[in-house]
């Protein structure tokens, strides 16, 4: 048997609507949308976001993302005032064993590593 993919399931927080359009600016493509779960992917990278809130989940769930680089992806993040628009945070760029990375806090409150 082969294992074929990992899609998780990602908690919106209570705002679902404005979390779709983050994500589609972070650079996910909107696949399908059935009112309470949307799907997004990006070159084979894929999620579900699901209309859940709960503060407590969402603050421990972490996702790591591999891209091409780190600081390329932070800039267009800032250049983008995705801060400013969706209250979202954003760390510097750091070497870790496994890579630069560059974390994200989305609307819900989970962290998303994008690692080099």
């Amino acid at each position: 048997m082969k294992f074929l993919s990992l899609v998780p399931f990602v908690p919106s927080g209570s705002k679902y609507e404005e979390s779709k359009e983050l994500f589609q600016e972070l650079g996910f493509a909107l696949n399908w949308d059935s009112g309470g779960m949307a799907g997004f992917g990006a070159d084979g990278c894929n999620f579900i976001l699901q209309k859940f809130d709960r503060k407590e989940f969402a603050d421990n769930f972490m996702l790591s993302v591999r891209v091409g680089s780190a600081e390329e992806f932070r800039d267009m993040v800032l250049e983008k005032k995705l801060p400013e628009r969706f209250g979202i945070r954003i760390g510097a760029v750091t070497q870790q064993p496994y890579g630069k990375e560059v974390n994200i806090i989305d609307i819900a409150g989970v962290c998303w590593h994008f690692v080099e």
